[in-house]
């Protein structure tokens, strides 16, 4: 918006252009010049100014003519006009009034009328086109595809688009939205993560941790996330904040497919690759000294490295071909599963000192976690890699609790390694937090896998913590996950609704 009117001053007269010049060039207006209708209209659509002064008696086209056209230009219809004459017959200010002028000033000019007549029109034509850029801003608000809201110093909603109040499950009516405050309201839907980031939310907006509304899946619907941004606005005294709700479920879950299909390659090819190579490599080296039953045998290793290899790129292939967001996350495993996983990790990543406790948990076959299998292999694998990788001696001694609640199953895995400071701790599940250049400096991955963890457990309705052992090194990662009903409840459910 300019803060400096322009006046247009049109006239076929040299002393009336300089009359007006002196009466005007020190008030404070940035002042434009035509001596003629035709100048005024190019002038007119260059500038596009706030008020123009529009003598009557001109040659060519006059003042009436030029002021017509004006207003039926677009772009300059409602650029206030004042016509200068010096008639004052009833008939020639008719004339005007039908061309559209707005107001008329009579020569010689009165300079304090001059003067208060120009401020009143230029002040009521500002306040009109903030009207109209109120306006159009506020239809691109409620077109938008984000969500907006404006809240109040007590976190109350005083507006919301079109797209928050979708999001939000809010009233249509945007003069009566609701007594609730913004946290009240989404906590009826969404999980708020990282938890120690909504722990601060209004106190602290310009923190650099973002912050994420999680609706978990459900049986009918995949999860869904929103990246909150706030951003403090003073108006006045009043204290007033814009949110902005920003749906990055696409954004996330291509990023947890991309990490997964490293953890594939880096996991399930590394294995079968070491006997294969082994043996080929050992038989290209000792041929001739070696007998044909130990051929036969190097032989076979290799074979059996083959087809294991084989097997591990068929099902990568068979990755890429289906949806890999519905079998990664979607489904169900039990306590059984999870505890077979938890070795077979161990032995990829060869991690020697695992010990596994289970408290309150009667029966691992029939105890269901609303997680995939596969999931749970992810997580466990990116943890146990994080403890060796950070342990001063790549050796470290893991202590896997699970503990069953009613509603949860809790797995703390606990290690000797290194203490985390509070700041590393808060912003550990961060998305692309590089929690190990505070360490050892060395590659880059530790930010990425721990947030694409936290994404699967939010996704699931679950919650991760992480914090320093009491009393010794190390810290403990923490992730509680829901339970689900077994498979033969979820049979009998099923035929009951069919």
């Amino acid at each position: 918006m300019k803060t400096t009117n322009t006046i247009l001053i049109v006239d076929d007269e040299v002393i009336g252009r300089e009359t007006l010049d002196a009466l005007l060039s020190d008030q404070g207006y940035k002042l434009a010049f035509a001596s003629c209708g035709q100048e005024a209209l190019i002038k007119a659509a260059q500038l596009i100014p706030d008020v123009i002064l529009l003598d009557v008696m001109m040659p060519g086209l006059n003042g009436f003519e030029v002021c017509k056209c004006l207003r039926a230009d677009v772009a300059l219809a409602k650029v206030p006009v004042i016509m200068l004459t010096a008639l004052d017959d009833r008939e020639s200010r008719l004339e005007g009034i039908k061309a559209g002028a707005d107001d008329f000033i009579s020569k010689p000019y009165d300079a304090i009328e001059l003067r208060a007549r120009l401020r009143t029109i230029t002040h009521l034509n500002r306040y009109r086109r903030l009207l109209t850029e109120q306006a159009k801003f506020e239809w691109v608000v409620e077109q938008a595809n984000e969500a907006f809201l404006i809240l109040n110093h007590n976190d109350q909603v005083l507006y919301a688009n079109s797209q928050a109040r979708l999001n939000l499950d809010l009233c249509i009516d945007t003069n009566n939205l609701t007594n609730e405050t913004f946290l009240e309201i989404v906590t009826k839907q969404y999980h708020c993560e990282p938890q120690q980031a909504w722990a601060t939310w209004l106190k602290y907006v310009d923190q650099a941790t973002p912050r994420y509304l999680v609706r978990p899946e459900t049986t009918t619907a995949y999860a869904f996330w929103l990246q909150v941004d706030v951003m403090e606005m003073s108006i006045g005294s009043e204290e007033k904040y814009l949110v902005r709700l920003r749906n990055v479920t696409d954004i996330i879950l291509a990023e947890r497919q991309r990490w997964s299909f490293q953890k594939q390659i880096t996991h399930k090819l590394k294995t079968p690759l070491f006997p294969l190579m082994g043996g080929i490599e050992y038989l290209k080296d000792n041929l001739s000294q070696i007998s044909k039953e130990d051929i036969k045998e190097f032989l076979e290793t290799a074979y059996s490295g083959a087809l294991r290899l084989q097997n591990e790129i068929e099902n990568i292939l068979k990755y890429l071909n289906v949806s890999s967001m519905d079998e990664l996350e979607y489904g169900t495993c039990n306590l059984a599963d999870i505890l077979v996983t938890i070795t077979a990790v161990k032995d990829i990543i060869k991690i020697e000192n695992v010990h596994v406790s289970q408290k309150d948990i009667e029966d691992s076959n029939n105890t269901y976690i609303s997680i995939s299998l596969r999931a749970i292999e992810l997580i466990l694998s990116e943890l146990f890699s994080n403890a060796q990788k950070f342990h001063p001696t790549r050796t470290p001694t893991l202590e896997v609790n699970i503990a069953a609640t009613s509603e949860e199953i809790c797995l703390q895995i606990g290690d000797d390694g290194l203490t985390l400071s509070p700041e590393q701790l808060a912003n550990i599940w961060t998305p692309y937090y590089q929690g190990e250049k505070h360490f050892t400096g060395e590659s880059q991955g530790m930010g990425l896998g721990l947030s694409m963890i936290a994404s699967l457990v939010w996704d699931v309705g679950g919650t991760c913590r992480s914090y320093n052992h009491t009393g010794k090194q190390g810290i403990v990662m923490e992730i509680t996950l829901p339970l689900a009903i077994s498979e033969d409840e979820e049979f009998v459910i099923s035929e009951y609704l069919e």
